[in-house]
């Protein structure tokens, strides 16, 4: 029997188990959904799993019938689903050993809560997001969390503009007190290739004409640091022979000098290219591509992560310049559907270009889509350029947006009071402030 964290969902109707599946997507948590009961006892009796969140009235069976029929050494933890006339049966099953039970229609947000736990998330330690909040980039963050002791080389891929430059200078930061040195970046692709040499390696005084002085490169500057090199694959074939072998030597020598230098440094590589191709047709070497690959991170592109858009847009536009004294202008329900419904083929990066050409350009502390997008229709054209899969015009899309909206807008009202915001909403603080960590609202920023 394998284990796994995944959740078994039984759920006979469509257009619930259809929700609850999409918001497990979009929690990160893995599911298996069965509509009948007597294939869910199949699949418990075969495979072991994190939870079960099941409906007490099936066609086949009974959700009872499921509980009692597993050995109470091997079940996992129990959740039912239950009409009010039922609650009787389901308070029976708490005696029993179920571990909870929800009336409908229920709370999404607490019965999401209560499914991370049972999975092992600690929500309550889980650090603000610095990425996004999508489940890409929150997996990314944790796995920079454990490379943080590490000195192995990272590969960062992705298109242009998804911020791999981020991703990299994060994983700097947080390896700041094991390596204090320097954050050096190279933009591989925006040095000649005949200086590309002397900027890398650096040079002695009188090595060549116009050499009046000792120049340390951009590897001996990153010794005790980090050398960021982007666009790797846009390096010449013949300094990928040189960085190889300071690599492997840990060693440079400066154009002119007679002896090498010890260079100890984090090397983190970024390119929107496809290196491995790149190796087939001999425009890439081999023996380096294994080199800084040892560890090979992708982000995606931001129209597969559509969470952090809105998420992004709120930071960004916190961040950006703006008059004294203003408060960090806002985005109407339309704007932040017009941002979400877009295909940003530029990523983040046209993203913060929108934004900031925006801010620059209204004279409204209220951006609208005609502000960010003129007269085109972002909608239209990102439903053009997507395939049906990709348009993410669901339900549950929509109201994620919309709660997001009304939550920040609420919260603004009252400066980012949360106490305020929850009582003109009609729920409790802890409630709020768990839709709060859901949606990455941050509370600081509504205040500034």
């Amino acid at each position: 029997m394998t284990a796994t964290r995944s959740i078994c969902l039984v759920e006979d109707d469509e257009l619930l188990g259809e929700t609850l599946c999409e918001r497990f997507r979009i929690d990160g948590l893995a599911f298996d959904w069965y509509r009948g009961g007597r294939d869910a006892l199949i699949a418990l009796e075969c495979r072991h799993y994190a939870a079960v969140l099941c409906d007490l009235r099936l066609p086949d069976t009974s959700g009872q019938a499921i509980f009692e029929s597993l050995d109470t050494m091997g079940r996992p933890p129990f959740v039912f689903m239950t009409g009010f006339g039922s609650i009787d049966e389901a308070v029976a099953l708490l005696k029993a050993g179920a571990v909870d039970f929800v009336t409908k229609p229920f709370d999404l947000d607490q019965l999401m809560l209560r499914m991370h736990r049972l999975c092992g998330d600690d929500l309550s330690s889980e650090e603000a997001p610095v990425l996004g909040i999508s489940p890409s980039m929150r997996k990314i963050e944790a796995l920079l969390a454990r490379l943080e002791d590490s000195v192995e080389p990272v590969l960062i891929t992705g298109e242009s503009g998804v911020g791999k430059e981020v991703v990299a200078r994060l994983l700097h930061d947080r390896s700041s007190e094991q390596r204090p040195g320097e954050w050096i970046v190279v933009n591989c692709a925006a040095i000649p290739e005949g200086l590309i040499e002397a900027e890398l390696f650096g040079y002695v005084k009188g090595a060549f004409t116009g050499a009046v002085r000792q120049h340390r490169g951009f590897i001996e500057q990153a010794n005790g640091g980090t050398l960021f090199l982007d666009e790797i694959g846009d390096m010449p074939l013949p300094m990928q022979t040189r960085l190889l072998r300071v690599l492997q030597e840990r060693k440079i020598t400066r154009i002119g000098a007679e002896s090498p230098t010890p260079v100890d440094f984090r090397l983190i590589c970024a390119t929107h290219r496809d290196l491995a191709a790149m190796v087939r047709v001999g425009q890439f070497r081999e023996d380096l591509y294994y080199r800084i690959n040892v560890i090979g991170i992708n982000v995606p592109p931001l129209r597969d992560r559509r969470e952090d858009i809105l998420w992004l847009a709120d930071r960004m536009l916190s961040e950006l310049p703006r008059r004294a004294k203003a408060s960090a202008p806002q985005l109407s329900l339309a704007a932040q559907q017009a941002l979400y419904a877009s295909a940003w083929p530029g990523n983040a990066r046209e993203l913060n270009h929108v934004l900031r050409r925006a801010v620059a350009l209204s004279s409204s502390q209220t951006l609208d889509t005609i502000d960010l997008f003129g007269e085109a229709a972002p909608d239209k054209s990102a439903d053009a350029s997507r395939t049906v899969e990709e348009v993410p015009k669901s339900l549950s899309d929509h109201l994620e947006t919309s709660e997001r909206a009304f939550l920040i807008a609420t919260l603004r009202d009252f400066g980012g009071a949360v106490g305020e915001a929850a009582t003109r909403l009609g729920i409790s603080r802890k409630t709020l402030w768990e839709k709060m960590k859901r949606h990455g609202i941050d509370r600081r920023q509504i205040a500034s």
